[in-house]
């Protein structure tokens, strides 16, 4: 899952939401240096990736998308699983994709001296850019694709990724409409 998904899956509480958007960045039991709510949304984290890396669902996706993308396809379908997400927001969380993302943003500028320096230096970037509203379109899939092979070296022509996931978008949406019920299930039940 990518940072839309983690963050919708953490519930309604902001340093939980926090935790999980920076559950990569923080390695190994550094976790336990977090303040209780932040903690829970990093171990959050990790879990919902363990849930999602063995769901078949996912699998099925990540092997489709492994074709194009070789080890780089897990990155890409949790890129397209954000989209197709973000497209259909007031289906899987019954509230509009603008106003969650805005509250998302206040949570991370209110919790900024927790991020771990790797967050805090593209954080700034990430809120005035809106990336997350960005991901219910192509365009700004797109964009974030290019930001991602730019900053993070992705060996991924973004055009080709584009044509590739609408080449493909029924079957990817189809595996997501079965997985993320589960998922949701999932974390509210941890």
């Amino acid at each position: 899952m990518n940072y839309l998904a983690h963050i919708l899956l953490s519930g309604k509480n902001g340093q939980i939401q926090v935790g999980n958007f920076i559950g990569d960045a923080v390695k190994g039991r550094s976790y336990e240096n977090y303040p209780a709510h932040i903690r829970q949304g990093i171990l959050l984290h990790r879990s919902i990736d363990d849930f999602a890396d063995h769901h078949a669902d996912v699998k099925q996706a990540v092997a489709l998308a492994k074709v194009k993308f070789g080890r780089y396809a897990g990155v890409m379908t949790d890129m397209f699983f954000d989209y197709l997400l973000a497209r259909n927001f007031r289906q899987y969380s019954g509230i509009s994709l603008r106003y969650f993302t805005f509250r998302f943003y206040l949570s991370l500028v209110r919790n900024y001296f927790y991020l771990p320096v790797r967050i805090k230096r593209f954080v700034w970037h990430f809120i005035l850019t809106d990336r997350l509203n960005r991901y219910a379109s192509l365009r700004g899939l797109k964009q974030s694709l290019r930001i991602m092979a730019e900053y993070k070296k992705l060996p991924v022509d973004p055009e080709e990724a584009i044509v590739f996931f609408t080449e493909h978008e029924r079957q990817l949406e189809k595996l997501f409409a079965h997985f993320f019920p589960e998922i949701w299930k999932f974390c509210r039940e941890q």
